[in-house]
């Protein structure tokens, strides 16, 4: 009876280690998938929350297809504007008693989509909480030049060439500041082709891509102190 009694122990046993071993194979066969917790209490450096106000779009981002027909080059981007960096002027005719912006211009460039009257995907914002949108953005003058000037043009920055190493993450070639929503302007159907991130559903664009900056660091900042140092 004792005889008996081990041995069923050994039988429910091995019968326990078959289900927990196929349970974890099992389970080492899916896909890798984060959720995006938008109720995270996790603290995120304050330089880089923007870059998390589009994350609930950034799946759908991944999984949306390219118009072909309508997309955006860096060159219409970039004619839009006066000099590069430059707050882009409003390319279609603004009614005077909505001079200010808010939830007129809001209701077509807070979340982007096709608009048919300008047969064109309206820019996503990347600041819609500054809604006084008229006090930097004015409509395009297209019969002429206010006042003749001799500004010599600037030259606005090239995709794909600021890499610090062949393999490595471009660096950003603008300022943060009022751009810290990366995804309104490098994922979806209004971004520029030349630089429409292939990755959207990697939220924290800011892990891997920096600044660019011409500032020369000491190398000695970067070496460990030793005993003999002190």
């Amino acid at each position: 009876m004792k005889r008996l009694g081990i041995i069923s122990l050994f039988i429910l046993l091995f019968i326990g280690f078959i289900s927990l071993w196929n349970y974890s194979y099992q389970t080492g066969l899916e896909d890798a998938y984060i959720p995006l917790n938008h109720t995270s209490t996790t603290p995120r450096i304050p330089s880089e929350q923007g870059v998390f106000e589009r994350s609930e779009f950034a799946l759908d981002y991944t999984k949306m297809p390219i118009d072909e027909t309508h997309q955006r080059s860096l060159a219409t981007y970039y004619d839009n504007r006066a000099f590069p960096g430059a707050p882009p002027s409003i390319p279609h005719p603004v009614k005077d008693d909505r001079n200010m912006g808010e939830k007129a211009c809001l209701q077509c460039h807070q979340n982007g989509g096709f608009v048919v009257k300008f047969n064109a995907n309206a820019p996503v914002t990347p600041h819609p909480e500054m809604v006084n949108c008229r006090q930097c953005h004015v409509p395009q003058q297209t019969q002429g030049l206010f006042v003749d000037n001799s500004f010599d043009k600037i030259k606005a920055p090239k995709a794909g060439i600021n890499n610090a190493l062949l393999t490595s993450p471009p660096v950003i070639p603008h300022q943060i500041q009022m751009r810290e929503n990366c995804l309104s302007c490098h994922a979806g159907p209004s971004a520029p082709k030349e630089i429409r991130v292939s990755h959207p559903e990697r939220v924290n664009c800011r892990q891997c891509h920096v600044p660019a900056t011409t500032e020369n660091i000491a190398s000695g900042s970067f070496l460990r102190q030793t005993n003999h140092d002190k």
